[in-house]
């Protein structure tokens, strides 16, 4: 049975490379292959981009800076969630079905709808952090992040919007801009915020103070990403230009119906990714965090370039039925299972490596926390694919209760794992999550799994 999945694979991969070599990106195998092979660059350039920035970030901040930083932007993300409620999920399912029946009208009218939606979300999550940062900081975390919480009002509402006109590029099966705006951000980006950091710690600002610059550079380089993406989208995005049309109240409230499911699953996909350090957060100092931090992206730069096919996949999981969808499915996700197999072999063994090279000697605790949580390779890219699959043919409701339940689970081990490892150290309560987020992931690919076969 091995030996024959393997070989079907090779076949499978032998066929990928004769489609590239031929430019042949004919039917939904090559146009899966296509948007592939864009998204796979896109997350490249996102993850290596982003592990480079990381890697000089913590380099120069050194672990308390870096700590602080890193538990800053994990609370503002948290709270950009309330921003998304499953809206981008929707662009890439309801978009790619009205523009497949050639009624660009509806496609247009479907994201003016759902843009409306979407500012709002960010104007309530941004004030609502600006309203909390104050108790949040100084009395849940009892840490100096007070101004970089207010920085987060701006950065919320950059990388939402910035957000928002990419996943329209991608229901329109338009990956190649995204991949630029991409190029656009990691460059603005990595040379903004270590010029602000060189500058911050040369002047001898207080650390709360160089942080809340930090975070407005990294505002400023959403912003610079999107403004690319907008100005793209006036010529690549053609049904944008169809005359305005609104959508019916039966249209309205299926749309409602749809995101209500994805509101808890992107509220509780945030808290399930990002609980773990603000537990941390309350609980150890901010040198601890920064080694949970620093193995975290090391973790995720190569879960997410590994994941890039459920990302290019989703548009079109969305077209499909039956047969072949799921045929198409069963490629994605044994293709994807192998590489990340692979792939958490090789970071075990090269961790102490990754890190002396990485972040240096000053991080050398992470080692241990990175080969834990290298299991999360294997786990996370077939994750995605997994959610894609549901997402795509609107099985959210299932997803979202399975998340749920998920995240409370995570929750509640998180507290449990980390208490009781700081009965034995901070390092220990840093080794606690770890095993809290490790269990919780596995738990839910199993009941996706589960559930799929049912």
């Amino acid at each position: 049975m091995i030996e024959n999945f393997f070989k079907s694979e090779e076949s499978d991969f032998k066929s990928l490379i004769k489609r590239l070599r031929k430019r042949d990106f004919q039917g939904n195998t090559g146009q899966a292959i296509k948007n592939s092979t864009y998204q796979f660059a896109t997350n490249v350039l996102m993850k290596a981009g982003s592990l480079i920035f990381t890697i000089i970030v913590a380099r120069m901040l050194l672990p308390e800076l870096f700590g602080l930083y890193s538990l800053a932007l994990s609370t503002i993300i948290l709270f950009a969630a309330f921003s998304d409620f499953g809206i981008g999920s929707a662009i890439v399912t309801f978009i790619p079905k009205m523009l497949a029946k050639k009624d660009e009208k509806k496609a247009k009218a479907y994201t003016k709808k759902l843009l409306k939606w979407k500012t709002w979300l960010l104007i309530i999550s941004s004030v609502v952090l600006i309203a909390s940062s104050y108790f949040v900081a100084n009395y849940y975390y009892n840490k100096p992040i007070f101004f970089a919480l207010i920085a987060g009002g701006l950065y919320i509402p950059f990388m939402g919007l910035t957000g928002f006109i990419e996943q329209i590029f991608k229901a329109n099966n338009l990956f190649r801009e995204p991949a630029k705006k991409e190029i656009i951000f990691q460059l603005s980006r990595v040379i903004i915020v270590p010029l602000i950091i060189f500058f911050a710690l040369n002047a001898s600002l207080k650390n709360e103070l160089t942080i809340f610059f930090v975070i407005l550079g990294l505002s400023l380089s959403y912003l610079m990403g999107g403004a690319y993406l907008l100005l793209a989208s006036k010529k690549k995005i053609h049904f944008l230009k169809s005359k305005n049309k609104s959508l019916n109240n039966k249209e309205s409230k299926d749309l409602k119906k749809f995101l209500i499911p994805l509101t808890a699953t992107a509220l509780s996909g945030i808290f399930f990714g990002y609980i773990d350090t603000i537990m941390l957060g309350h609980f150890v100092e901010s040198e601890y965090i920064s080694l949970y931090s620093a193995s975290l992206s090391i973790v995720g730069s190569v879960s997410a370039i590994i994941g890039f096919s459920a990302i290019s996949l989703f548009p079109i999981f969305s077209k499909l039925k039956g047969a072949s969808l799921e045929r198409l499915f069963k490629k994605g996700r044994n293709f994807t299972a192998l590489i990340s197999f692979f792939s958490a072999i090789v970071v075990f063994f090269l961790a102490e490596i990754l890190v002396k090279i990485a972040y240096g000697n000053e991080y050398l605790g992470s080692v241990t926390v990175i080969k834990i949580l290298g299991i999360l390779i294997f786990v996370i890219p077939l994750v995605s694919i997994y959610n894609s699959y549901f997402i795509s043919t609107k099985k959210t409701k299932i997803v979202a209760k399975l998340l749920i339940f998920t995240t409370i689970l995570n929750i509640i081990l998180n507290y449990t794992f980390i208490s009781y490892g700081l009965t034995f150290g901070q390092f220990e309560a840093v080794l606690g999550a770890c095993g809290a987020t490790i269990i919780s992931q596995f738990f839910y690919l199993g009941g996706l799994i589960w559930i799929r076969k049912k």
